[in-house]
């Protein structure tokens, strides 16, 4: 009796070898692309060991190979093929540094990303947007750039303005149009002139009905405006800051009733960033109803609120509790980044917010950006990427073996530690 065929034979690849039989940009094309791309500056526990060596200029080849298939498919007939290239560029833009790759290709991708929001649908024009993001991180500040933002932007601000369009294309728009201004501009008008549009979207989350409910239509829009317009405030002269303080500082309080718990988070960290510059530009600086404003976030911070789920509570009260000292103490609580053998200290608002905005974009691939990434390093004062030949990375590296007392000896102290506490005798004497 014959045996059956096995599965996984070369009739799984496309006949001809054609663009549109080219697999989408997957998790594990790249880290393996990008362990083998820039392994002279990677995290050493993110070597294999004793793995087979890759051949790292044919790797390269057969991504590049895979990303021109996807830009050609930019242009297909089938809204869902074109939706499908987007994000698979999306995927491979956010966890490699393809400089040349995309400096070659930048006004193709551009027209590509231009045709894809003029006239594609809703999730078109969000992966659209996300992917113009991701060009202008690619390739940083400079006059390249500056031309892919005079072409998109006119667009952008003609999608966040029209009432008309989805609210998830306006929002993903917003946030391409701050992240990209906050790159490439150096006219000092056209960043103005984004800043006023975004104001024209989130005020609107100032306005109250008859029931003194600010209305919950668009929030998603608003909030993303008002933290897109945050991330340009930070990089405006000083005398605009002032300028902008005085006009939302007293006004941004009443979002914290916002029944939108993100809105209230989203309302919380742009007043203590507020705070935070405005003491910066002026050491006499005094915001006349401080007791007013600190019962609003204190109440924020202890809310026990019963109609609310736990998870949301435990966050908002996470959040205010940081934004109450930082408006009453002026404190900051510092965190830590660690990416590969590099630490990176956030240590005040502004650099919190940067940190941020760029976090949601990159996802999965912001460690790696901050470990490559010119721009990146430059915003915030990283230097110039840490170089580490093979050698240093070998002894850098940890044994399987010494893992394995590490992780057992911490799984050890870590159940100790936790039979100690749910242990009922022990401190017996506290509830007596």
């Amino acid at each position: 009796m014959p045996k059956p065929k096995k599965r996984g034979s070369n009739h799984q690849r496309g006949a001809g070898g054609q663009p549109r039989n080219v697999q989408p940009f997957s998790d594990e094309d790249a880290s393996i692309e990008t362990m083998s791309h820039c392994s002279g500056f990677s995290d050493p526990a993110s070597f294999t060991e004793d793995g087979p060596e890759v051949d790292e200029e044919a790797t390269q080849e057969d991504l590049e190979y895979k990303l021109k298939g996807f830009i050609d498919l930019t242009l297909d007939k089938s809204a869902k093929t074109r939706q499908t290239a987007l994000e698979s560029l999306k995927s491979a833009f956010s966890s490699k540094i393809l400089y040349e790759f995309v400096m070659e290709r930048r006004m193709t991708l551009t027209d590509s990303i231009e045709r894809c929001i003029k006239k594609g649908k809703s999730d078109e024009q969000c992966a659209a947007a996300g992917l113009a993001c991701l060009l202008c991180v690619q390739m940083g500040s400079g006059i390249e750039s500056e031309e892919i933002f005079k072409t998109l932007g006119p667009l952008l601000k003609k999608i966040v303005c029209d009432g008309t369009a989805s609210i998830q294309a306006r929002q993903a728009c917003v946030t391409c149009l701050g992240i990209c201004c906050f790159i490439v501009t150096d006219d000092i008008t056209e960043l103005y002139s984004t800043m006023e549009c975004l104001e024209n979207i989130f005020t609107k989350a100032y306005q109250r009905d008859t029931n003194g409910v600010s209305s919950t239509h668009n929030t998603v829009l608003h909030i993303s405006a008002l933290l897109a317009w945050t991330l340009l405030l930070t990089i405006c002269p000083v005398n605009e800051v002032k300028k902008k303080i005085e006009m939302h500082l007293h006004k941004l309080p009443s979002l914290l009733s916002c029944d939108d718990l993100n809105m209230r988070i989203a309302a919380g960290e742009t007043l203590a960033l507020l705070f935070e510059l405005a003491r910066e530009t002026d050491a006499d600086f005094f915001y006349e109803d401080m007791e007013l404003l600190t019962e609003k976030l204190r109440a924020l911070a202890t809310d026990g609120n019963k109609h609310r789920a736990k998870v949301d509570k435990r966050k908002q009260r996470s959040v205010f509790r940081d934004v109450l000292r930082a408006v009453e103490e002026r404190d900051f609580p510092t965190e830590m980044v660690k990416f590969g053998p590099e630490r990176m200290y956030i240590d005040c608002w502004v650099k919190k917010q940067t940190y941020d905005t760029f976090k949601e974009i990159l996802g999965s691939g912001m460690q790696y950006h901050l470990q490559s990434n010119d721009f990146l390093r430059n915003v915030f004062e990283l230097g110039p990427p840490v170089m580490l030949d093979a050698a240093t990375l070998k002894t850098m590296k940890i044994s399987r073996f010494e893992r394995h007392l590490y992780n057992s000896a911490a799984f050890k102290a870590r159940t100790k530690a936790r039979s100690k506490c749910r242990d009922k005798r022990a401190d017996v004497g506290e509830f007596f």
